[in-house]
């Protein structure tokens, strides 16, 4: 698929599902979801300080990035998405918190300075863009030196004993569950993403590709969601 044709079909399936979206994810994880954003959350919050700037990227209808502003109430938080739905459902979700900003843009091309962030965090969309190289250089190059990069998402599990059951699951159950009849489609085309994506160690490397060291990655489910993190070199 060309790039402007995937960017053009994502858009697409969160335009539409932006209404469902969070209570979808939870059915679809069997509530597991909440426990890995949890732990995202917690690194990302680990990681800041007063008066710092943290970046949500394609942040949807914004669990990280309200999860970061509450737990760190003097920390202020970007969420930018490029779908006007999702965010127009993350602004409503955030009420009142004075610490948040929410902005459209796109991921290959974040609308920040150089060095502005004390980190940035993806969680569930690196999939689902153009070019995964260029999201994670872009993130790397708003982070400043020192801060650290995120990703969180979905991957086929590594187990040969567990794939299959994976497969059953995503292509057959996961759409209906998440979707219904209305949205099955757009579900189908998620676990699409999932099967097209990198394996865990790719992405590792596609880390130190972007410029980043101190890599790691932390498996949950049997390898199905993968936290990935890495850091900007201070110098050079």
């Amino acid at each position: 698929m060309a790039d402007n044709s995937k960017r053009e079909k994502v858009y697409h399936v969160f335009q539409e599902i932006s209404g469902s979206y969070d209570k979808a994810n939870e059915r679809i994880s069997l509530g597991l979801e909440k426990r890995w954003k949890k732990e995202l959350v917690q690194e990302v919050s680990a990681k800041t300080a007063q008066g710092d700037s943290v970046l949500d990227v394609c942040c949807g209808t914004g669990d990280i990035a309200i999860a970061l502003a509450k737990s760190c109430s003097a920390v202020r938080v970007v969420g930018i998405d490029f779908s006007p739905a999702m965010l127009e459902a993350a602004e409503k979700k955030s009420g009142r918190l004075a610490n948040i900003s929410w902005q459209i843009g796109d991921a290959m091309h974040l609308p920040f300075a150089d060095n502005t962030f004390a980190a940035a965090c993806i969680s569930f969309g690196l999939r689902n863009t153009a070019s995964y190289l260029d999201v994670l250089q872009e993130m790397r190059r708003v982070v400043r030196p020192g801060g650290w990069v995120y990703c969180l998402d979905s991957f086929v599990p590594d187990s040969p004993w567990i794939r299959p059951f994976y497969a059953v699951y995503f292509r057959g159950i996961m759409p209906v569950l998440g979707g219904g009849f209305r949205h099955r489609k757009e579900y189908v085309w998620l676990w699409q993403s999932t099967k097209a994506f990198l394996r865990k160690k790719e992405l590792l490397d596609l880390f130190g590709k972007a410029g980043l060291v101190e890599r790691t990655l932390k498996s949950h489910m049997f390898g199905a969601c993968v936290l990935h993190k890495g850091r900007k070199p201070i110098s050079g």
